[in-house]
């Protein structure tokens, strides 16, 4: 162990200070710290070796990956604690850690998903997401829910079978006349169509269980303002579940499909939610197409 004023000094630097409180919450990777922190590779592996050598950390192999763990004594890291206040980057690494370890799990699932479907058949009767969304409904609790950016209210339509009542809201007029006169076809009573946009949503403050959106913000001039339009219409204790694109870098998409954004980050998504008033705010990718150019799917909730 290094001497108390070594360790001290080594700690004195802000981006050693902040690799020490990550370390204590979670043992990670050199990647993972790059991802979070936004360094280099050869700069964050300066720092772990001087602090490995004063024995604040240690590491451990596994595969080809080296992941470190804090080592340095409790009445050091309080402290720290004391002096993280004085990072302004500090909050922010706790918030790109919980992310970096979600993406660590989501990584495990989709290897297990790709394995599952080595072993077994790729067509099974009786077996469709249909089904799977079908079933999933009907255990749903009945909610007033609102579809923004609808479409054409595809989802709506699912949704209303189990649904109290759905308000679907969309900016464009022929949508909105076609969603309803579909609706009308199918005898969908408790589904109704409303002329909107996602940043002047035309429902009432505080009426709605679930604001619903899929694959609508990245069309959003504003996506803080639709979702703090989300957080008015809503409930005490209502949710928000976002489905949207990841970040990606296909611009084709703008032109293709109307899009303003070229999908979010999930740090990005959580900053939105929280600053919108939303709390217990969740974001992870949870599918990855497997065709260029491999776009992928983020699922953010909230409650209000």
């Amino acid at each position: 162990m290094a001497s108390i004023l070594k360790s001290f000094r080594l700690a004195a630097d802000p981006n050693r200070l902040r690799v020490l409180l990550l370390l204590e919450r979670e043992e990670l990777s050199v990647a993972e710290l790059q991802e979070i922190l936004s360094k280099g590779q050869s700069q964050i592996s300066t720092h772990l070796s001087q602090l490995k050598h004063a024995g604040l950390v240690t590491d451990r192999r596994m595969g080809k990956n080296a992941f470190y763990r804090l080592n340095a004594p409790a009445d050091l890291m309080h402290v720290l604690h004391q002096a993280a206040g004085e990072i302004p980057e500090a909050e922010q690494d706790q918030a790109a850690l919980r992310l970096a370890v979600r993406k660590r799990r989501d990584t495990m699932r989709r290897y297990f998903d790709e394995l599952a479907g080595r072993f077994g058949r790729q067509y099974v009767p009786g077996r469709s997401w249909k089904g799977i969304a079908e079933a999933l409904l009907k255990l749903m609790p009945p909610m007033v829910i609102a579809d923004l950016g609808a479409g054409e209210g595809s989802v709506s339509q699912l949704m209303a079978q189990r649904a109290k009542r759905v308000i679907a809201v969309d900016n464009s007029e022929k949508m909105v006349k076609f969603g309803a006169a579909l609706a009308r076809t199918h005898g969908i009573a408790n589904l109704e169509y409303r002329l909107g946009d996602l940043e002047d949503v035309p429902i009432r403050t505080g009426t709605v269980d679930l604001a619903f959106l899929s694959q609508a913000l990245h069309h959003a001039v504003h996506p803080e303002q639709a979702i703090a339009e989300a957080w008015r219409i809503l409930k005490k204790g209502g949710r928000i579940a976002i489905l949207d694109l990841s970040r990606h870098h296909f611009e084709e998409a703008r032109e293709m499909y109307a899009d303003l954004w070229l999908g979010f980050t999930e740090l990005e998504i959580e900053r939105y939610l929280k600053a919108a008033g939303f709390k217990n705010v969740e974001a992870s990718v949870v599918y990855k197409e497997p065709e260029a150019p491999y776009f992928e799917t983020m699922l953010a909730t909230g409650e209000k």
